[in-house]
């Protein structure tokens, strides 16, 4: 294990974090915030701590290994919740403990959306920025974000790109070099929140809600600079910008670039995991609408469905906005909700969850065996995009969903234990795992009533969920640290 190349590669992204605590101390300055502070310290602390980290190893350079890929990912996301956390501990504005703004930190880097802090609207600007900027920052990675414009790193950038990226194909490449697809995947990150900034600000937002909502949509972070989140705006029309980009968002980037480069949407049609992604959000949509408007819980057949559209897309693609409280919604309908973030976005997106593709390749094998007890002789291959799908793939998708059941109980399980009733647990370890954000119960508004105990084992659950479970366990086997 090269060590002292971990330690350089690490110093060298803590100096970079370092200086996203600057663009807050610039919004502070333009709103007249007085809170800047915090920035400022927070900025030279984990400047000061980068460097002593990257300095004394400056010239260790050597190719990275998987195995180390893997580490650098794992320590890197955990150093960064812990120092992402700094100018919020620092702010005299939010007085929270340092678990809370670990907890706050972590859910905005892994686009999970679940907070402890009320009264947001209140709040100085700068630092309603910081908290939808981390979301941004977290939404593609900043390991990607390294990997494409930092090469002086010198280190095997496949390495970290497969350990970061979301899915369980983790070769496709979009163009031959992995800097370039890395490059590629942010101009289209960066282009559609220009474009949704826009949108939201012809929509009726001003300035600032529009470029922070903008980071928080494009990156299916959920968080918002008011309490009442979109539905603090009341307006049908910000409601569907919000819709479209998170569908956008939702969808593997891929299929973005390729309909980009050809001019058709043709690749969109052929990719049977943005055919299923879609076909749930129309029934999904369908359901709730039908059973709000039968239930006459909204007064009019247009609130019904604006509610339906706007919640489904949002806890599906695990965004997390809110247009109204929908856990109190009759029946089975939160619940149906939650286990729709279970599926989440496509792979290469965004979103949280386990991802369509790999519940659309559980679908097809479950199939395949039926078919097989009708026919037990017959060869029946999997396929994606009439494709085989290789053996391999199928088996790890169900040794990622196994293990991510077992985790889901166990963590259940714990929170039960540490004081919190089924519902609440439940819907917590739901809303973390899949990086959802708003659960139910106690859960379903903010997390600030959360135990401390219970804030750590959540914080354990986001970062399982953003990096996928299998990078982070396979850092804590013993074979991982055997030569």
């Amino acid at each position: 294990m090269q060590l002292l190349v971990i330690q350089r590669i690490l110093g060298l992204l803590l100096v970079i974090f370092s200086f996203t605590m600057l663009p807050p101390v610039l919004i502070g300055w333009i709103y007249d915030d007085v809170s800047l502070s915090p920035f400022i310290k927070g900025f030279l602390l984990i400047l000061i701590i980068g460097t002593m980290m990257w300095f004394p190893v400056r010239k260790r350079k050597r190719e990275l290994r998987l195995r180390e890929g893997f580490l650098v990912v794992v320590l890197f996301w955990a150093v960064l919740g812990i120092s992402g956390s700094a100018p919020l501990l620092f702010s005299p504005d939010l007085n929270i403990s340092f678990v809370d703004a670990v907890f706050e930190s972590i859910s905005g880097l892994t686009t999970t959306g679940a907070t402890v802090i009320t009264g947001l609207d209140d709040l100085p600007k700068s630092i309603l920025y910081y908290r939808q900027q981390l979301q941004w920052l977290g939404g593609m990675g900043i390991i990607v974000l390294a990997v494409a414009i930092l090469p002086m790193l010198g280190i095997g950038g496949i390495q970290l790109y497969r350990a970061e990226t979301p899915g369980p194909v983790k070769d496709s490449k979009l163009t031959p070099r992995i800097k370039g697809t890395a490059k590629l995947l942010w101009i289209i990150y960066l282009t559609f929140t220009v474009v949704c900034a826009v949108a939201y600000y012809m929509a009726g937002m001003d300035a600032f809600d529009a470029i922070s909502h903008s980071f928080s949509t494009i990156a299916i972070g959920g968080f918002s600079t008011h309490d009442a989140s979109i539905g603090y705006f009341d307006s049908h029309i910000i409601e569907l910008v919000a819709v479209v980009f998170m569908l956008l968002s939702g969808v593997n980037f891929s299929l973005h670039f390729m309909a980009w480069r050809s001019l058709s949407l043709r690749s969109y049609h052929a990719d049977s995991e943005f055919r299923l992604y879609g076909i749930l959000m129309l029934v999904l949509t369908l359901i709730t609408f039908g059973y709000l408007y039968f239930m006459h819980v909204y007064g009019s057949f247009s609130d019904s469905y604006y509610n339906a559209m706007f919640q489904v897309v949002s806890i599906a693609t695990t965004t997390g906005f809110t247009t109204t409280d929908y856990s109190h919604w009759p029946g089975f309908l939160p619940v149906l909700l939650i286990f729709a973030s279970f599926v989440g976005g496509c792979a290469g997106s965004t979103g949280g969850g386990m991802k369509v593709i790999r519940v659309l390749l559980l679908f097809k094998q479950g199939w395949r065996e039926v078919i097989r007890l009708i026919h037990p002789s017959a060869k029946i291959a999997i396929k994606l995009n009439r494709k085989p799908v290789d053996r391999d793939v199928v088996q790890a998708v169900w040794g990622f969903f196994s293990v991510y059941i077992a985790l889901f109980v166990v963590f259940m399980l714990i929170l039960m234990a540490a004081g919190m009733d089924q519902i609440t647990a439940f819907s917590a370890v739901a809303a973390t795992l899949n990086n959802l954000g708003p659960g139910l119960g106690e859960v379903a508004e903010n997390y600030k009533n959360v135990g401390d105990f219970s804030k750590w084992v959540l914080c354990l659950s986001m970062l399982m969920g953003r990096l996928e479970i299998f990078t982070l366990l396979v850092v804590l086997t013993p074979a991982f640290w055997r030569k």
